[in-house]
C-alpha cells in the first residue's frame, strides 16, 4: 500500500473549526459555509441480533463505502435532524463512520446529539471551539466527540502496537501528528502485505480500504454496538 506523509505546517491552520483533517500537500481554501438538505433518512426499527452479526454488517457496510466517488469538504453544513447528512458526494472522515452506522440503523447524529444534550460537560466542545450549546448540525462528525461518546456508549479497547488486539468493527483514532484527529474503521479485509485487517477512512482522496493502522499514533480503540445492544 502507498503510505501516506504527515500533515505539513499549513495543512494544521485552522483545523480546529473542522469535523477532521484533509491531508494533502495540495490543500485546498475552506470552503464556506453552504446549504444542501438532503432527504433525511429515517433511523430504522432494529430487530434483534447478535453483537457479533451487528459487527459484520457493519463491517459490510464500511466496505461498501469505498465504492462511492466523495470529495473531501469540510464545510459546515446546516442538515435535518434526525437522519441528517451532507452531500452525498462530500465528507470527511466522520461521515463515513457516519454513513456505514447509518446503513446497519444506527443514527450517530442522534445518539450523538441526544447524549450530549444531558452531558455536555463530558464533551470537548466549549474548552476547544468555545461552544455553549449542542450542535447536530456538526457534534457528530468532530471526531474528539466521537471518542467521547464511543468511550461513553460503547466499550473502550486497548490501545496497543500489536496488530491481534484490532478485530473487524472496532473503531480507531489517530493523532496525524500536531494535534489533529482522524477516525476510520477495521475491517475483516487483510492487507497481503502485513497480513493485518485493513482500515475503512477518508483522509483526503475519498472512503478507502488501506493498510494503515500503524500509520499514525493511536489515541482511541472503541467497539460500539448502537442502542439496544
Amino acid at each position: 500500500m502507498k503510505g501516506h506523509s504527515p500533515p505539513t505546517s499549513r495543512q494544521l491552520q485552522s483545523v480546529e473549526m473542522q469535523p477532521c483533517p484533509r491531508v494533502r500537500w495540495w490543500l485546498a481554501p475552506i470552503v464556506v459555509c453552504a446549504l444542501f438538505p438532503p432527504t433525511a433518512v429515517p433511523q430504522t426499527n432494529r430487530a434483534p441480533e447478535s453483537s457479533q452479526e451487528f459487527l459484520r454488517r457493519l463491517v459490510v457496510a464500511a466496505i461498501e463505502r469505498t465504492h462511492h466517488p466523495v470529495r473531501y469538504v469540510s464545510a459546515y453544513v446546516r442538515i435535518p435532524y434526525p437522519g441528517g447528512d451532507v452531500p452525498a458526494d462530500t465528507g470527511v472522515c466522520t461521515d463515513e463512520i457516519i454513513r456505514s452506522y447509518r446503513a446497519v440503523g444506527v443514527d450517530l447524529q442522534k445518539e450523538v446529539h441526544e447524549d450530549m444534550l444531558q452531558n455536555f460537560s463530558l464533551y470537548p466542545n466549549k474548552r476547544r471551539w468555545l461552544l455553549a450549546h449542542p450542535d447536530s448540525n456538526i457534534d457528530h462528525r468532530r471526531v474528539p466527540n466521537l471518542m467521547v461518546f464511543f468511550g461513553r456508549k460503547g466499550e473502550t479497547l486497548l490501545s496497543s502496537n500489536r496488530a491481534e488486539d484490532y478485530s473487524p468493527g472496532d473503531l480507531v483514532t489517530w493523532d496525524l501528528g500536531g494535534g489533529v484527529p482522524h477516525i476510520g474503521i477495521v475491517v475483516d479485509q487483510k492487507s497481503r502485505g502485513s497480513g493485518r485487517f485493513m482500515i475503512v477512512h477518508n483522509i483526503g482522496e475519498g472512503p478507502k480500504m488501506e493498510d494503515v493502522l500503524f500509520s499514525w499514533k493511536i489515541t482511541g480503540h472503541y467497539r460500539y454496538f448502537g442502542p439496544g445492544l
